[in-house]
Formats: structure tokens, sequence, C-alpha cells
């Protein structure tokens, strides 16, 4: 089912007695985002910078958003089969490039590892899943979650400008909702797969690891594991921004995805 809101078509799919929802705009090669554990924020400004030049569908991955939750799910691997299904149910399939942001990056890489032939790349932007050799991926339950949400950022001045000097109410609440259903699939261990480097080896795709220079959720250490394991990857560095680079600098995020793909 096609609805439209604002400029966007609202997408639905049924996948295992599930509705999954999308929004969908631009016009172009396809490119799939996957968003961060603190939920589907609707449709912001990076989708706009990418949907210049490709269609964006911005799903809200079961079990956050609109989606409904898939209450037996105990690992992002099952996120990732639903993804698959819900996808093509999109009809969209092996023509697309797979963006994965922080939660969503691991759940991204979790697909392409299942599925190595079926994407055209895969962009992993401050992707949680793997164990970076030194520090340790921040524990979300161990912040207040407005503070967690600011630890994504450079600086309190970088959230405010987004967020202004407190959230909204209406975002709290999503982000505890989504705190609740990212602590079902990630709790031990927090936030990695010791199997994950492992089975990218196989992957592949051509992949762009994407990472803020001040990222604080997911250290610098994280993309170096992923680059080490991932056999056709880049990584670049995004000057200034923290974890939240779609955020913090949507038009620098866009415009590095668009260069990557553009020289494939």
């Amino acid at each position: 089912m096609t609805t439209q809101t604002e400029t966007h078509s609202q997408i639905a799919v049924e996948v295992a007695g599930l509705k999954v929802n999308a929004l969908q705009d631009g016009s172009g090669p396809n490119i799939v985002v996957f968003h961060h554990s603190t939920g589907s924020p609707g449709w912001i400004p990076f989708y706009d910078f990418l949907a210049q030049n490709y269609t964006v569908t911005a799903i809200d991955m079961p079990g956050y958003g609109q989606s409904e939750r898939p209450v037996w799910a105990r690992h992002p691997r099952d996120i990732a089969m639903l993804l698959h299904s819900a996808v093509h149910k999109m009809g969209i399939d092996n023509d697309a490039h797979m963006v994965g942001m922080g939660f969503g990056g691991w759940v991204a890489a979790e697909l392409a590892a299942m599925h190595l032939h079926g994407l055209d790349s895969l962009i992993l932007v401050g992707a949680a899943g793997v164990q970076p050799e030194e520090g340790e991926i921040a524990d979300v339950i161990f912040y207040e979650f407005e503070e967690y949400v600011k630890l994504g950022f450079s600086s309190d001045e970088a959230y405010a400008e987004v967020f202004g000097d407190e959230a909204a109410p209406e975002l709290k609440e999503l982000w505890d909702f989504s705190r609740e259903m990212t602590a079902r699939l990630t709790w031990k261990p927090w936030m990695f797969n010791r199997q994950l480097p492992h089975l990218i080896g196989e992957v592949e795709t051509p992949t762009l690891l994407l990472w803020g220079e001040n990222d604080r959720v997911t250290p610098i250490g994280v993309a170096e594991v992923y680059n080490a394991s991932l056999p056709n990857s880049t990584l670049q560095v995004v000057e200034g921004v923290g974890h939240l680079v779609e955020l913090e600098n949507p038009q620098a995020a866009a415009d590095a995805i668009h260069s990557f793909i553009s020289g494939l």
C-alpha cells in the first residue's frame, strides 16, 4: 500500500504478519536507509539531499517508528531478515544502495552477510556491530536518554542546533520506546556480534565506512575492524562532527555518499 504524506510517499507492507512502514521520495537509483537505535526520525534534511540524485526509501525498522514490533525478535539478524523481505515487497530488488546508520548499520551489515550479491553498494555510517580492539561502544543504559543523544553530537551546541535546548516531549517518548526495542536485540554483548567480522569477510559489495571525526558512541576502532574485515571497503572521516553525521552535517554526509556511489 502506498499513500501520499506531504511530498513523500508512505509505503506499508506486511512481513511475517507485521506492518513495516517507510517514507519514499526522489528519483534515480534506489537508496534504502536504516535508522539509528534512537528510532525513526521521520523525513530529515539528509534524505532531501540524497533525494536530489536518488529514490530514497527510509524504512522504520520492525519495532521502531510506525512499524509493528516483532516481540519474538532477539538479535539484529532477525530484523535484517524481516527487512530483506520488506525491501523486496516494496519493489526494490537487487539494484539498491543500502545505508545503515549506527544500529541500523549493524542490521545492514548482517543483511549483506546473508545476501552476498543483493546490493549495489553498502554504506555504514557510524555503524555498530563489531567490537573495537580498544575502547567500547557507548551503552545507552548508562545514560539518561537525552544525554545519550547529546553524546551523538560533537558538542551540546551542535545538539541544540538540531533539537533546541531541550528535545520535544514526543521525541523523548520516541527515544525511550526505541531504547526498549534496542535492549531486546543487543543486550549481551552490547551492540556487537563476535561472529560478524568473520561473516562479512565474504561480502564483496563495495562498502563506504562513513565516520564522524568526533564519534563518541561508536569509536573509530569499530570502523577499523570493519575496514579490516570487509574485502572491498573504504573509510572516510567527516571532520568536525560526531556520531550523528547525517544530523550534524547532512549535506556533507549526502555528498560523501553521492561521491562514493558515482565512483563505482
